[in-house]
């Protein structure tokens, strides 16, 4: 499949959703749409696993006909039980899940396409079954939010039933317009769908997407090499991180961008139950298998992932890359405790009206000697006072803040604030801190700016490079005019875009006006000549 037709796919699934739901809120429509595009992948990915598991047992699809039957549910109804469950067993060893032929997208799919009054509670009973029984208990909950009770679908089960068959049958008729057979195509459908749900939530958009421009930004920084960004991308990551990962769309990013097979494990923490089951579908459509990723539902800021909690420094987990787009100033109540956390403790604790440090510095404590941490954070991070002004001296007289990048205003759904990115490192080699001022490089929208693949090239090419000066653009500033300016950060203290006026030559303009007046006074006198001869008075205030 073409990048066009692949990118066709995503705008004919949300002409569907655009279509269908109706008056039900963009957030409680996008679960479903996202859940039966997931069983799709789900679905087709265990065919392909079991025809090639029952090599010649497998029933020939032409030979069944089209009455709803798989060839799966053939070979079931031809076997005894404890054939059956070796299969099984065979299929959690070898593809980590099981679906039972039942609830596998084409038989779903022929219930709604003949309006069969079971089909909710079929489907019902499917998620139950992958929940519980398909997966390894890592996977249970996945559907948990997927509520098909909901009166928000309809009334009774009956208006339910009719508008899941309703739904279901355009998505069938929508995928089969197109070939899902490569890789990551369903993934990136299921990328465009979240990026479209998110441009129709407003401020709920920042709790589950990164806008991809804005995200791969972020991504080229840290697959870039940690000490000399010059040399090129790393050739692997064993470990990457992003700690308030949403839908997971950034992690993929991060993936994207360096060689397929480059990343060791992929590892996210959310805490909005919906968004958590988001990225986990999301690392699964993307074929990023079960063993390669691990997403924990839990609170960043309290650190209640266990994996995170250890004690023993040599146990401690720690990553090459990690990568951030949390919650801006959210308010938190950091309790007399976390000031002895050992993330928090070199530097102080972020202000209740604002947990932007905290979030920081919860990444870098996790952060390698030689990795990259890149974050998006509103502009106050850079001047505010109080103890946010103690954390930013501390890590800047450690030598931890690499670069600053300031974004242009309203390029996220959230909010339309300009914000930044910081990328920070352990071990950083220049002694100085680069700015770079971007904010007036973008494409303006009517609703929303953008950055085209030039604007993003520029920017990492200028964190590549590291000048010491690009005019009205960036400039490398060493820590004695750092301190000098009291650590404030404020990126138009070190590069302004304002435009320097032309210098005026006063000599000049003078000579320019002194035969300007010269000029007028010949012409009107000129012109009174005329006036004389015609017998007029001369121009009022004009030499007779």
């Amino acid at each position: 499949m073409t990048k066009n037709n692949q990118a066709e796919l995503g705008k004919t699934l949300w002409a569907i959703a655009d279509e269908l739901r109706g008056a039900m809120n963009a957030d409680d429509f996008r679960d479903y749409m996202l859940a039966f595009l997931f069983l799709r992948y789900l679905s087709d990915n265990y065919e392909k696993a079991a025809k090639k598991e029952l090599r010649r047992d497998y029933p020939d699809p032409d030979a069944i006909g089209n009455g709803g039957r798989s060839p799966l549910s053939v070979w079931y109804e031809q076997n005894p039980k404890k054939d059956i469950k070796a299969f099984e067993e065979q299929m959690r060893r070898k593809a980590h899940y099981v679906i039972h032929p039942d609830h596998l997208w084409s038989s779903i799919a022929h219930k709604a396409r003949t309006q069969d009054g079971d089909l909710l509670d079929t489907l019902q009973e499917g998620f139950k079954y992958i929940e519980n029984k398909s997966f390894e208990s890592t996977f249970s909950g996945l559907f948990s939010e997927i509520n098909l009770a909901s009166e928000k679908l309809g009334r009774t089960y009956e208006d339910r039933n009719a508008k899941l068959c309703t739904i279901i049958t355009k998505i069938a008729e929508g995928l089969a317009e197109f070939s899902t057979d490569k890789d990551d195509t369903l993934g990136d459908a299921y990328e465009y769908l979240i990026g479209q749900f998110a441009a129709g939530s407003g401020k709920k958009a920042g709790e589950f997407y990164t806008p991809q421009q804005i995200s791969t930004i972020l991504s080229e920084i840290v697959t870039l090499d940690g000490q000399k960004p010059k040399t090129g991308k790393r050739e692997r990551i064993a470990k990457v991180m992003d700690f308030a990962c949403g839908s997971g769309s950034l992690l993929l990013n991060v993936r994207k961008h360096i060689k397929r097979g480059g990343i060791g494990k992929i590892y996210g923490q959310e805490k909005n139950i919906t968004t958590y089951n988001l990225a986990r579908m999301n690392m699964l459509l993307h074929g990023v298998k079960d063993s390669e990723f691990e997403i924990h539902h839990g609170d960043t800021l309290t650190n209640d992932w266990e994996m995170l909690r250890q004690t023993n420094p040599t146990k401690k987990p720690l990553f090459d890359a990690i990568v951030a787009n949390p919650p801006f100033s959210y308010r938190w109540t950091p309790g007399e405790t976390l000031g002895d956390d050992m993330r928090f403790k070199n530097y102080g604790l972020a202000p209740k009206s604002a947990a932007d440090f905290a979030f920081l510095l919860h990444g870098f404590h996790y952060l390698k000697d030689d990795g990259v941490m890149a974050i998006i954070l509103p502009h106050g991070v850079l001047f505010r006072g109080g103890g946010e002004a103690k954390i930013r001296q501390k890590l800047l007289e450690d030598g931890h803040i690499d670069t600053i990048i300031g974004l242009p205003a309203n390029l996220f759904y959230s909010t339309g604030i300009p914000v930044c990115i910081l990328v920070l490192k352990k071990c950083k080699k220049p002694d100085d801190v680069l700015f770079i001022n971007a904010s007036e490089h973008f494409d303006k929208g009517k609703r929303q700016n953008s950055l085209s693949k030039e604007h993003i090239k520029k920017i990492v090419d200028t964190y590549k490079d590291r000048p010491k000066i690009c005019k009205r653009y960036a400039r490398s500033v060493g820590m004695d005019e750092i301190a000098k300016n009291d650590f404030n950060l404020n990126i138009t203290r070190y590069v302004s875009t304002a435009k320097s006026e032309e210098p005026i030559d006063l000599a000049a303009t003078h000579k320019e006006l002194v035969e300007a007046e010269k000029q007028i006074r010949e012409s009107t006198a000129k012109h009174n000549e005329f006036l004389r001869e015609l017998g007029l008075d001369p121009l009022p205030g004009s030499d007779r």
